[in-house]
C-alpha cells in the first residue's frame, strides 16, 4: 500500500509524529514529509536520522497556503498538529478552536485540491462528552472531519480519523511527571488515586493508525479496545518497578477541566459502533438536512447501549501495569542505568 508513497505528517516533530515517522521510516514508502512550526525540533530530527526519505517543510495548519505548498504530490496525510495540553486550551480557547478546527479543515481542504488519497485525523477520549476545551475543540475536528467527508463521493480521497485514550509517557504525560519527580526527590503529585484512564504505547497508538490508513473509509473513526488503570496504580507500579516503595505520594486533588473517568465512546455511538476485534469501527452520521425521517421514529438501542470508558474497561492491577510500563523503551533504560531523554 506505501510502495513508492509519499507521506505527509503535520505536527511531525511532537512525540506522535515520531512515532509514526519511525515506522512508516522501516517500510517501503518513498518520502516522509515533516511539516511543523518548530525549525530547531525539524533540525534535530534531520540531523538524528540523516536519511534521504525525509523532508521538511516549515509552515502552520492554521495557513492553508503553506500546508497546500506542503502537500503538492503527497499521497497520504498524518494530520498530528493539534493543541493538546488541556491547562493552555482553557486558557486560550480560540488558539485552540485555531488549531484543532479550523487547521484540520484546512488540511482536509487542501488535500482535496492537491489529491491526496488518504487522510487520518487522530482524536481523543476527552472528545466524547467534552467539558474542557480541548476536548470539545477534538469534538468539533471530528464533526468537520466527518461534515467534510460526506462530499467526497466521487473523489479518491478517503478521510477518517482514530480516537484514544492516553499515549503512555507522550509529550505533557503523567509518566515523565512521575519520574522527573523520583528524580528530584520530590513527592508524586496525584489529582484523585481513583480516577482512571485507557493505558495504550505509543507503538498501539502508530498500528491504531495503520489500520485506519489502510481500512477506513470515508468519516468512520477508529477506537482501540484498551486497558485501564487508577492513577494510584500508575504511580505504585513505577514505584516499585525502581524499588522506591516508601516515596510519598501527595493527593492535590482533581483539577480543572479533569473528568474521575474517560469515555472512548458513547452510548450513542455503541449502540451503533462495528466491533472488529482489537478495533472498534465507528460509522459515520452521514444523515443531510432531510433527516425527517430518523427524528420522527425513535431507536430502542441508543437506551439500551452503555458507553465505552475507562471504569467499565478491562482493569489493570499493579502487576499488568509494570508489564505494559516495561514496554516503554524509557523505562527499560532507566532500570538498566542508562540516561534518557524523555519524548518530546
Amino acid at each position: 500500500m506505501f510502495n513508492n508513497k509519499i507521506l505527509l505528517i503535520t505536527g511531525g516533530t511532537g512525540s506522535f509524529g515520531k512515532a509514526v515517522l519511525n515506522r512508516f521510516l522501516a517500510s517501503d514508502i518513498k518520502e516522509i514529509r515533516i511539516f511543523s512550526r518548530d525549525e530547531k525540533k525539524q533540525d534535530d530530527i534531520r540531523k538524528k536520522y540523516n536519511n534521504p526519505k525525509l523532508k521538511f517543510f516549515i509552515g502552520d495548519v492554521r495557513d492553508i497556503d503553506s500546508i497546500r505548498s506542503a502537500l503538492r504530490g503527497v499521497d497520504f496525510v498524518f494530520h498530528a498538529a493539534a493543541l493538546k495540553q488541556v491547562p493552555s486550551c482553557e486558557f486560550h480557547p480560540m488558539e485552540a478552536v485555531k488549531t484543532n478546527v479550523l487547521g484540520t479543515e484546512n488540511v482536509i481542504e487542501a488535500g482535496i485540491q492537491c489529491g491526496v488519497k488518504r487522510i487520518v485525523c487522530p482524536s481523543t477520549d476527552k472528545a466524547v462528552y467534552p467539558i474542557n476545551a480541548m476536548g470539545i475543540s477534538k469534538a468539533m475536528m471530528e464533526k468537520v472531519m466527518v461534515a467534510k467527508s460526506r462530499g467526497l463521493e466521487n473523489t479518491d480521497l478517503v478521510v477518517c480519523g482514530t480516537r484514544y485514550g492516553n499515549v503512555m509517557a507522550s509529550r505533557g504525560s503523567v509518566i515523565p511527571l512521575f519520574i522527573d519527580q523520583l528524580k528530584d526527590g520530590k513527592p508524586f503529585t496525584i489529582t484523585d488515586p481513583n480516577m482512571t484512564r485507557f493505558m495504550m504505547t505509543l507503538e498501539d497508538a502508530v498500528e491504531l493508525v495503520l489500520y485506519a490508513f489502510k481500512n477506513g473509509k470515508n468519516g468512520e473513526i477508529f477506537v482501540q479496545k484498551s486497558p485501564a488503570a487508577t492513577i494510584e496504580t500508575l504511580a505504585k507500579s513505577i514505584l516499585d518497578l525502581f524499588h522506591k516503595k516508601d516515596h510519598k505520594i501527595d493527593i492535590i486533588g482533581t483539577r480543572h477541566g479533569e473528568k474521575l473517568f474517560e469515555t472512548l465512546l458513547s452510548r450513542e455511538e455503541m449502540a451503533n459502533v462495528v466491533d472488529e476485534g482489537d478495533y472498534y469501527r465507528i460509522p459515520p452520521d452521514l444523515r443531510d438536512l432531510n433527516y425527517g425521517k430518523f427524528v420522527e421514529v425513535g431507536e430502542k438501542k441508543i437506551s439500551q447501549s452503555e458507553d465505552y470508558n475507562s471504569h467499565n474497561t478491562t482493569r489493570l492491577d499493579k502487576e499488568g501495569m509494570k508489564n505494559l510500563l516495561l514496554k516503554l523503551d524509557f523505562i527499560r533504560d532507566l532500570l538498566a542505568g542508562k540516561q534518557v531523554e524523555f519524548i518530546d
